[in-house]
């Protein structure tokens, strides 16, 4: 049965912390506040994995009070999603999300993003779409507070 899953994540911008977006570490004076690298977009990308799959959200499999995973990089996370799907027999077909940030700059990251999320799902870059959009100055993600992501998945179980 062919599945899809959606996925929202948002984390605080903050000082004193890199910004990781799809794994790449981009130059910015501020960067997102939580208990892994606080890669929104990653962790989007998991729990619309994980819903098309019928499994709970990445709090179950990664919760914030775990001192194991703290820091931990969310392509990793990605990695132990895609483990978790293929012991249940769910094949990935793609996914496609949409970061949402005033800034910095999202465009000049995208391919690499796209290799490193496709590599960690062992799927082609062509078969991972992101876009980025800004919220035109409106709420806390247009006065440059948070950054925030969509996504969904695809996949056969």
């Amino acid at each position: 049965m062919i599945a899809t899953g959606i996925g929202y994540d948002v984390h605080r911008l903050v000082m004193d912390r890199p910004l990781v977006l799809g794994g790449v570490t981009i130059e910015h004076p501020l960067g997102l506040e939580g208990h892994s690298d606080a890669d929104a977009l990653c962790h989007a990308i998991a729990d619309a994995l994980l819903g098309a799959a019928g499994e709970p959200d990445i709090g179950h499999m990664f919760p914030n009070t775990d001192p194991a995973i703290r820091g931990i990089c969310s392509l990793e996370i990605l990695r132990r999603v895609r483990d978790r799907l293929a012991g249940l027999g769910v094949t990935l077909h793609n996914v496609d999300a949409t970061l949402i940030a005033e800034e910095p700059r999202i465009s000049p990251h995208l391919a690499a993003m796209k290799e490193n999320i496709g590599g960690a799902l062992g799927l082609p870059a062509a078969r991972v779409g992101i876009k980025a959009t800004t919220n035109e100055s409106l709420g806390f993600l247009g006065r440059g507070e948070g950054i925030a992501a969509l996504a969904t998945a695809c996949v056969d179980r």
